[in-house]
């Protein structure tokens, strides 16, 4: 009996620390990922255009211009962030404004001006991610 007892006990205790655990979790800001998965999302189109050999123009253009914005709010994801990720972030939004400026119209074009957005992505992952 006793030791029913404290095997209900324990399961009690379990499924409350879970609660709280599962409650903390559901509570965090979801922002920053979002933000990360949306640009990855647009990088990503990006890449299947390259890959498959049909880059529009517009569809280039555009793509560009949603990751740009979303550059836009990294800073604001991040408030605690250390300046040196700040400034990483700075870069990013600098590259992609050069690579929508340059309206890459055929592959080639979008690969080349999508090698320093890639390059500051993947300084920023290595030291940050």
């Amino acid at each position: 009996m006793r030791t029913a007892l404290l095997i209900v006990l324990g399961l009690v205790i379990g499924i409350l620390g879970t609660v709280f655990a599962m409650r903390a979790l559901s509570e965090r800001n979801p922002f920053p990922e979002a933000l990360m998965v949306t640009m990855g999302f647009h990088r990503h189109q990006l890449q299947q255009a390259v890959k498959g050999q049909h880059c529009d123009a517009t569809a280039n253009l555009d793509q560009l211009q949603h990751m740009q914005m979303i550059a836009t709010d990294i800073p604001a994801a991040f408030p605690d962030a250390p300046q040196p990720f700040k400034d990483l972030a700075g870069k990013l939004h600098t590259a992609l404004q050069t690579a929508a400026q340059s309206a890459p119209a055929d592959c080639p074009a979008l690969a080349a001006a999508l090698k320093p957005v890639d390059q500051v992505c993947q300084q920023c992952h290595q030291q940050y991610r």
